[in-house]
């Protein structure tokens, strides 16, 4: 389970890359009730999104060159400088280097070596998200991979990450992600790596995050979201014993997910 009491390695910010950052505004209040708070003209078009007066993620414009519409998760780090260090060490690219944002924190960015891009935080003043796991907020991220073992040796190395393997039938494979410390002592999850399958290789699907947002009804909110220009990756569909979920890409292309806890356990 998420939370906002950061450890290392854990979620801590979660950023979207827009190419139209006001059109990403409307859409994303539309579907979540968000609203928008610039940084100020000093932070290049970057700015907060908000729920409650509290900050639930962030929006951007792309700025990296060749750079597609994405969610980006950030996880906590005690020390940027030496999870760079860390990252390249064990295969990945350092896409943005350290870098100190005001007094918020330090940042840097990186892809992992199949090619997943992701991000790390240090706080400073900012220490993260400051609400997850309430409706309309993160709950869960999730990476599909071109290669499962490879991610899970990456990250363990760079993040010092644990797994709890799922068999889900069909020699897929789920591994659930927590961090020493994190989470709850009854679910110390945070999230999720999965083998992309045979047929999504061929057709072309590469690793990438994707993060889930919770939600009171998942129906609902797909059909606002498709109403607001995203596209269908899968219609809401029950998961036993996880809840009822649904993925979709938004109006400019990044991927995202939609769940609602099962009510049998929430």
């Amino acid at each position: 389970m998420l939370t906002t009491d950061f450890v290392p390695g854990t979620p801590n910010w979660i950023d979207l890359g827009a190419p139209d950052t006001d059109a990403a505004v409307a859409f994303y209040s539309a579907v979540f009730g968000w609203t928008f708070q610039s940084a100020g003209p000093e932070a290049g078009g970057y700015g907060f999104f908000q729920r409650d007066g509290g900050t639930v993620a962030a929006l951007g414009p792309l700025t990296e060159e060749g750079a597609s519409p994405a969610w980006t998760p950030y996880f906590h780090t005690p020390d940027a400088d030496a999870t760079s260090k860390a990252v390249e060490q064990a295969g990945g690219t350092v896409r943005v280097p350290p870098m100190d944002v005001f007094t918020a924190g330090r940042m840097a960015a990186f892809t992992d070596p199949t090619g997943a891009d992701f991000a790390v935080w240090q706080p400073g003043d900012t220490k993260g998200l400051d609400t997850v796991m309430e409706p309309n907020t993160l709950c869960w991220t999730e990476l599909y991979t071109t290669d499962a073992a490879a991610a899970k040796d990456f990250y363990r190395s760079v993040c010092s990450w644990q797994y709890q393997d799922m068999d889900m039938g069909g020699g897929m494979v789920y591994s659930v992600v927590s961090s020493p410390g994190g989470g709850t002592d009854d679910d110390p999850g945070q999230g999720g790596i999965m083998q992309l399958q045979e047929e999504n290789l061929a057709a072309g699907s590469g690793s990438e995050w994707h993060p889930y947002f919770g939600v009171t009804d998942c129906d609902a909110t797909f059909a606002t979201a498709t109403e607001h220009g995203a596209t269908p990756l899968v219609a809401p569909i029950d998961a036993p014993g996880v809840g009822r979920l649904a993925m979709l890409m938004d109006p400019s292309g990044a991927p995202f997910a939609l769940i609602k806890g099962d009510p049998t356990t929430t």
